[in-house]
């Protein structure tokens, strides 16, 4: 505000508008001082004329020029393709629930300077197999000075408040390094990237640390006993795996044995009196080593005849629960005792097949079986075509 007064200095009126704006007149000449001093009115200390809002919002603002770099990005990219620096490097998570520490892959691409991350999965670590920790980024090292009201929590950070990236000089094995506010032990490294520092870092030290843990004694895996449900190879698949898988078979031996039957006539040797007499047909399939027993139904005899014995596999009395021995061919010998889960059947006869399969096989057939079978089978055959499985 601008006062131009004109009147006598004796004037009250003069003297009036000084006392009110005397804080807000500037004096610029001694002479007025001098002047309105001589009139008995006491002067403040001379102040600055206050800014106008209006006119300090439309001054411009300096010019700023930024020196573009000389920095060849394009020969960077040209020349440094596909060349990566790996390091080998432990994420210390301290502040998790149970303190732990996991491997990863740390990837330093020369091409355009990002910096990736990669977890290594261990078998049977109980992890969902994420295959990144960090995207492959540039890595954000240092910020510039920043005003309070800067969102420092965002990532989302542009040139002109990024001070420095990572760089390869900043990855020193051996070093515990921050990014991104985990902290990652570098252990190790590559050949390649021990060659790079040496040819163009020689100043960075590498020195490789030993994280190998101390490995206990392996607890060997003990098999619990037969309890005798079921079949061995069956509950032994329990005991490997918490999904049973069914057991393997031979398949080779499935084919070449297929539908190849060796037909046996037996009789049961039990104390009751109507067991006499009661004949049985027992059938020895080649393709799994398994024995069925079927017998002929007889009119009148007070006895449903049928299927005996479902197709297994029959143990010898003489093996043990835990390594059992079964029935083979050549323990089928006419008059042998044959003992199935507690009922004993003897051997009486068989089929011709029988015989020329086992004289076939003879290197492998004991020689009082193939005799007890010629001296039987030639002579007197059974007869299974009324037989039915």
């Amino acid at each position: 505000m601008v006062v131009v007064c004109s009147l006598d200095s004796h004037s009250s009126d003069v003297t009036y508008l000084v006392a009110q704006f005397n804080q807000i007149i500037t004096l610029s000449e001694k002479i007025k001082q001098d002047f309105l001093e001589s009139s008995g009115i006491i002067v403040n200390e001379p102040e600055e004329i206050p800014v106008d809002p209006y006119t300090q919002g439309r001054v411009q603002p300096l010019q700023s020029y930024t020196t573009p770099s000389d920095f060849d990005r394009l020969k960077q990219f040209l020349t440094m393709d596909r060349k990566v620096l790996r390091f080998f490097a432990l994420w210390e998570n301290r502040d998790s629930l149970y303190s732990e520490t996991r491997p990863v892959l740390l990837l330093y691409y020369l091409m355009d300077d990002t910096v990736e991350i990669r977890e290594m999965h261990e078998p049977n670590s109980g992890r969902d197999p994420f295959p990144l920790l960090l995207r492959r980024q540039r890595v954000l090292k240092d910020y510039k000075e920043l005003t309070d009201a800067f969102p420092s929590c965002v990532l989302e950070v542009s040139e002109q408040e990024v001070k420095e990236y990572y760089s390869p000089k900043d990855f020193k094995v051996g070093d515990t390094i921050t990014m991104m506010g985990r902290k990652f032990l570098i252990y190790d490294c590559d050949q390649y990237t021990k060659n790079y520092y040496q040819e163009h870092l020689g100043e960075v030290p590498l020195k490789p640390v030993d994280v190998s843990d101390k490995k206990t004694a392996d607890i060997p895996k003990e098999i619990p006993p037969y309890n005798g449900f079921g079949s061995l190879e069956d509950s032994l698949q329990n005991c490997l795996s918490l999904v049973p898988q069914p057991p393997k078979k031979d398949f080779i031996k499935i084919l070449e044995n297929d539908h190849k039957i060796l037909r046996y006539e037996a009789k049961l040797d039990s104390p009751n009196p109507e067991d006499h007499g009661r004949r049985f047909i027992l059938s020895y399939y080649l393709s799994n080593d398994m024995i069925s027993i079927f017998e002929p139904p007889v009119r009148n005899s007070g006895i449903i005849g049928g299927k005996f014995l479902e197709k297994t596999r029959i143990p010898k009395p003489d093996g043990t629960i835990d390594n059992p021995q079964f029935y083979g061919p050549s323990d089928l010998a006419i008059g042998s005792t044959i003992e199935v889960f507690g009922h004993r059947f003897i051997l009486t006869n068989a089929d011709e097949y029988v015989l020329k399969f086992l004289e076939a096989n003879a290197e492998n057939i004991p020689l009082g079986t193939l005799n007890s079978l010629r001296q039987i089978v030639k002579d007197n055959p059974i007869q299974l075509m009324n037989s039915r499985e």
